[in-house]
């Protein structure tokens, strides 16, 4: 008996698992698995832990060992979610990289790239799904308890499921109704998925006859003419396309709601109410459409091609509309053909929708979006079919670098240059370009860089032959660059031929544009109505309480907001300092201009595109679809507009004050200005008309706008770099910037002074700071910023970032830390 005994207990293992938990900790934490779990655990599956005295967290498994943490008891991890893993080892391994390499920890990098309906914790919110029809019976005891409570109470959090329940865990129950689609899951409640349904109708069988046709319409063209025009349409609209959308038809045919509503009552066509996919397509759509490419395009692609075989990184430099969207087709046609898969990145969600119109029509439902504009629902199905390898092409924002890939056989960074990509909070602050050049070598894949205005970092690398490089100089299909004209606002303020914000050139050139049809796009790079209110007799102006900001009035609201915090009080009507009535508005924004022009030009169709009039999740496409169905004529908007849009019929551009953009406090203001001014022109004259950009500034004379309208982007290269070589800045120095915040200015003057000298004793005088940032204060935390700078080549950033790391550890250990906050930012660019 003794002998079975001992052979038992030699066969049995005690396993341990390190997980990464989604909190900021900087180690991961080691839990015990229970004996009956010992089977089902794996690297990648998701499991429930207790952390702290009460919290539940779902956490990742990152290593098995059978090792003990020697400093501290581990506790049992309470259950395992997932049949099979839904974090792949390549991916863990690319969170660690991302954690060393921006200086943050595993658990924040997890928090980014999980979707939050797989990171369950005890605070979790729960809701029925009101659109899914379920039946009861079907439930177990406990899943019925659930549904019950949610009946009455709309949305409860895990932790209220798990009083309810009497027991610890209710992830597993929680999970499989997630997975019948009876509750969301959600970090916030406000949009609910719904399956998109469009009415699509078909010609009634009775009338497929010529006869039958004939008789009906000499009928309708007596009684109801416009109904006959709707038939009419129908059968034009039915030979070009499989299906035809009672929209379309409306649209096609001219005749309203009602005549098509009483074609349907009388049975001439027969409706049908059809779910369309919520991510944007029907399944059925699998269609390869063919296009040319031209000579140079053909040149290029050869050459891209070649250069990748040899270098893992090549720079399309292309200028605007010269058509490097249909080279990425044609490398990511030859990438799918071989069973790889591509990743395809964008740097605004702006244009995700408006490039995946295009895409669809080469590669159907192969093709996957993902974007953080997407409830929890679609980013969970997006992730699982990456997961599964049902998605050969991904499109997205910089967080689709986290997605699950099996195979990845390229990169494809459209719009390198753009600032985009970069986030700035919450940690991980990483850069999605630098990101993938790194995922991409993970999975032996190559990265495509493409441009117009290719930032200077990369642009230094393809010179010194670290990235492949390849030309387009030429616009696709011989359209000319546009005319740039630059306007003196001074100039035309002596001469009094300002109207309000517009010079006479401007005006001139946007009544040509209506006269002949065509469309406008205004840029102002500030959002809201006007951004100072101001006091004329005391100059008093109104400021955020909690940040150092003054606040930007909003017509559509009628209050200061603040664009920081989203802090916002009423506009006042006496100056609340010296009791004056003279409050005057300063500057303008997007609102202001919109808001001037419809008095100026009062039967114009107007449309603006800002973070104010995009924030729902459609709003965004329809502005778009409106421009390209013509129902706009002109388009006023920030930065958004000037990202990669193409719409033929878009022939004049405003740069409505190009100042703002120049006279920026910051060493990549140029390059920045220059990028910001050709890519705004570049929407200009796309197709077969030559456009015109009027560029209105104080500086007409200033250098770069003289470099746009020479395009002379080498120029703005070599100056710039002159500049940056003697003044120790990027691609010469690599820069970490360091903010310390805390809510009292003289404890944080103290922080931010012993961290800076600490780092000096190892770094000397590449330390330069404590300095307070342009905007010192945000949410009543008031910032100091430290910039370390490091050669590139004779200093070992890695040893670099280990003793700054220790830097802030021994800090952290003081009584002085108390109350603060370290951010370390890794490339702040």
């Amino acid at each position: 008996m003794l002998e079975f005994t001992e052979g038992l207990s030699a066969t049995r293992k005690t396993l341990f698992v390190e997980v990464i938990l989604p909190l900021a900790i900087s180690r991961n934490y080691t839990y015990r698995v229970p004996f009956e779990l010992n089977d089902a655990i794996a690297i990648g599956k998701r499991v429930v832990v207790q952390f702290g005295k009460s919290k539940l967290y779902t956490a990742v498994v990152s290593v098995i060992t059978e090792h003990a943490p020697e400093k501290y008891e581990a506790k049992y991890i309470i259950d395992i979610l997932d049949e099979r893993p839904v974090v792949t080892q390549r991916q863990l391994q690319f969170w660690q990289w991302l954690a060393e390499y921006y200086m943050c920890n595993e658990g924040e990098v997890m928090n980014a790239a999980l979707p939050s309906a797989l990171k369950l914790a005890s605070e979790t919110k729960v809701m029925l799904n009101k659109d899914f029809e379920y039946d009861k019976a079907s439930l177990n005891d406990k899943e019925y308890l659930i549904t019950e409570a949610l009946d009455i109470q709309p949305e409860l959090t895990i932790s209220d499921i798990a009083k309810l329940l009497g027991q610890k865990t209710v992830m597993p129950i929680l999970k499989s109704l997630f997975e019948k689609n009876i509750v969301n899951i959600s970090e916030e409640v406000s949009e609910r998925y719904k399956p998109r349904k469009r009415t699509y109708l078909t010609l009634n069988p009775a009338y497929y006859n010529q006869d039958s046709l004939k008789e009906l319409f000499i009928i309708l063209e007596k009684r109801a003419p416009k109904q006959a025009d709707a038939v009419l349409a129908f059968i034009k609209l039915s030979r070009q396309q499989k299906a035809v959308s009672k929209n379309e038809l409306i649209e096609e045919s001219g005749s309203g709601d009602s005549s098509i509503k009483s074609l349907i009552e009388k049975e001439v066509f027969i409706a049908e109410d059809r779910n369309v996919s919520r991510l944007g397509y029907d399944e059925d759509d699998d269609q390869l459409s063919n296009f040319i490419l031209s000579e140079a395009q053909e040149v290029a692609l050869a050459d891209v091609q070649k250069q990748l075989k040899e270098k893992d990184v090549v720079l399309l430099h292309g200028v605007t509309s010269s058509g490097k969207t249909q080279i990425y087709i044609k490398l990511i046609e030859e990438m799918v053909a071989t069973g790889r898969q591509v990743l395809y990145l964008l740097p605004e969600i702006a244009l995700t929708t408006h490039i995946i119109e295009r895409l669809r029509v080469y590669f159907g439902g192969t093709i996957g979006v993902y974007h953080s504009r997407f409830n929890d629902n679609e980013r969970v199905e997006v992730w699982q079919k990456v997961l599964n390898s049902e998605y050969k092409v991904i499109l997205g924002a910089r967080s689709s670098v986290f997605l699950p890939f099996d195979d990845l056989g390229l990169i494809i960074v459209d719009e390198e240059h753009e600032t985009s990509y970069k986030q700035f909070d919450p940690a991980p602050r990483y850069n999605a370009r630098d990101a993938a050049i790194y995922l991409a070598n993970m999975y032996k894949g190559k990265v495509l860089l493409g441009s117009a205005t290719p930032s200077f970092e990369t642009y230094y690398n393809a010179r010194v032959h670290k990235y492949g490089f390849v030309e387009l100089t030429e616009r696709y299909g011989g359209v000319q660059l546009p005319l740039i004209e630059v306007v003196s606002i001074s100039e035309e303020t002596k001469r009094k031929t300002m109207q309000s914000h517009f010079s006479s050139v401007l005006m001139q050139d946007m009544q040509l544009a209506l006269d002949n049809k065509e469309q406008i796009i205004l840029f102002q790079n500030r959002r809201g109505y006007a951004p100072v209110l101001m006091c004329k007799v005391c100059a008093y102006t109104p400021k955020c309480i909690n940040c150092d900001v003054s606040l930007t009035y909003h017509k559509h609201t009628h209050k200061l907001h603040c664009h920081y915090c989203g802090y916002k009080e009423d506009s006042p009507t006496i100056c609340p300092a010296c009791g004056s009535t003279h409050l005057e508005y300063k500057g303008f924004g997007t609102e202001k201009v919109e808001d001037e022009l419809s008095v100026l030009m009062p039967n114009v169709r107007l449309a603006r595109m800002d973070l104010d009039t995009t924030r729902s999740r459609n709003s965004l496409q329809t502005i778009l679809n409106n421009l390209e169905e013509k129902k706009i004529d002109i388009l006023v908007g920030t930065q958004m507009v000037a990202k990669g849009l193409d719409f033929a019929d878009v022939t004049v551009i405003g740069i409505i004050n190009a100042d703002s953009l120049l006279k920026y406090p910051d060493y990549r203001a140029n390059e920045r200005s220059y990028q910001m001014l050709a890519q705004v022109s570049g929407r200009a004259g796309r197709r077969d008309k030559q456009g015109k950009v009027v560029i209105q500034t104080y500086d007409p004379n200033h250098r770069v706008i003289k470099q746009v309208i020479e395009n002379d982007y080498a120029d703005l290269y070599f100056t710039e770099m002159e500049e940056r070589k003697s003044f120790k800045y990027p691609p010469y120095f690599r820069i970490i910037s360091m903010d310390v915040k805390h809510r009292d200015p003289e404890v944080l003057y103290n922080q931010a002074e012993y961290l800076a000298k600490e780092l000096r004793k190892h770094f000397g005088d590449r330390v330069i700071g404590p300095e307070a940032p342009l905007i010192n204060r945000i949410r009543n935390y008031y910032i100091k910023s430290i910039m370390l700078k490091f050669e590139r080549d004779t200093i070992s950033i890695v040893k670099a970032k280990a003793i700054i790391r220790d830097v802030i550890t021994q800090f952290q250990t003081t009584k002085l830390s108390k109350g603060g906050i370290i951010q370390p930012d890794v490339d702040p660019y």
